[in-house]
């Protein structure tokens, strides 16, 4: 199934670019939306198994904002992985990019879900290179308070990425929020979903697996932006309030829906997350 364009740019903002960068012999497709001349660009990590233009609607509404989100290894247009990773090696093949892309200097680093996880890697590991951090909708990994199992169960699958029938039915329960009212914003959402290829799925879950920040939050030196939804089946509010506690520069936000925030809230989303990183 071939990833969809991005055709939701408001008139006067720029298009997304999607293109494929070699890194190290394997192909990354990226989308770059342009901003201002000389401000601090924007790299979005998202969430397992997402391609890159569920992000459009969010990356439009930062006007100004240059953004920058890529495939994962297996997901959208990405090459798939040949063997599995961890945060850390990914970390690394991001800033391999970023360097690929002729990024001079840090950026801020936002990241939804399975991708906060690897934003908090990634600011931790390369500190230099993160300037802030915005964690949205996300945890400390396996040493987190965790969803309800039957949560957890639809979540072991990609299923949902495949059957848009599927989605439907369970979608509601598993995102929360806006998505319980509006079954229409579900089968929106649907339209632009591009399934995981082969073992790209199960090797975003082991990259996950034993992986946890709790230890090192504290070590963090970014001003750093927690948002979450407070209707969060996936993620469970208290999460973001402990993160917000250990980490020594951040603010917490509460939005009030679910995990997909960013997706039903783009333009709220994007107002609060424009202001943090607008800060002196």
């Amino acid at each position: 199934m071939q990833a969809h364009h991005d055709h939701r740019s408001p008139a006067g903002v720029p298009p997304v670019v999607p293109h494929r960068v070699d890194v190290d012999g394997r192909h990354v497709r990226v989308g770059i939306r342009g901003g201002r001349a000389g401000g601090t660009p924007l790299l979005i990590f998202n969430g397992i198994g997402a391609n890159l233009e569920l992000m459009a609607p969010f990356t439009a509404a930062l006007q100004g904002i240059e953004t920058i989100v890529f495939d994962v290894p297996g997901v959208g247009g990405s090459d798939p992985p040949t063997w599995p990773y961890r945060f850390s090696g990914l970390a690394f093949t991001v800033k391999r990019l970023l360097a690929r892309l002729g990024v001079e200097g840090p950026v801020d680093v936002l990241g939804v879900s399975w991708g906060g996880a690897l934003a908090q890697q990634f600011a931790f590991q390369y500190p230099a290179l993160c300037r802030r951090l915005v964690l949205a909708a996300t945890s400390p990994g396996v040493l987190m308070i965790p969803a309800r199992p039957s949560v957890l169960g639809k979540l072991v699958s990609p299923r949902r990425y495949r059957d848009p029938d599927y989605l439907l039915r369970v979608g509601a329960s598993l995102y929360g929020g806006a998505f319980r009212r509006r079954p229409d914003l579900l089968q929106e959402h649907a339209r632009h979903l591009a399934p995981p290829r082969g073992r790209s799925y199960a090797y975003q879950l082991l990259a996950a697996w034993g992986w946890t920040s709790l230890f090192w939050l504290r070590l963090l030196r970014q001003p750093t932006l927690v948002m979450a939804g407070s209707d969060d089946p996936i993620v469970p509010l208290v999460n973001a309030r402990i993160m917000a506690k250990l980490i020594r520069r951040s603010r917490l936000v509460v939005v009030d829906d679910g995990h997909l925030f960013l997706v039903t809230q783009p333009e709220a989303s994007a107002e609060t997350v424009r202001e943090f990183l607008s800060k002196e």
